[in-house]
């Protein structure tokens, strides 16, 4: 499964994936897919979605990855702004 902590703290504060989508202004598939692995989370994406719903959890928690078969980058130190934040595959 991917992004285990992400929705371990949706179901806590009891996020759905279409707060998401409301909230990043994009479809319900697209959260999906992204919460699927199917595409990544931008930065700014994972960012807003940290400040607006999880201001208590590290980015680094929420989008740390499950599948560690990936040798992308995994903290949120190397990704500049509006780049592809590897981490959160």
């Amino acid at each position: 499964m991917r992004h285990k902590n992400l929705r371990a703290e949706m179901a806590r504060h009891n996020v759905t994936v279409g707060d998401l989508a409301d909230s990043l202004g994009v479809r319900y598939a697209t959260v999906s897919d992204k919460l699927n692995g199917r595409s990544r989370f931008f930065y700014d994406e994972a960012a807003h979605i940290k400040r607006k719903f999880f201001p208590k959890c590290k980015i680094e928690y929420l989008f740390e990855q499950d599948d560690q078969d990936d040798d992308s980058v995994t903290s949120a130190s190397h990704v500049g702004a509006g780049e592809s934040y590897e981490a959160l595959l």
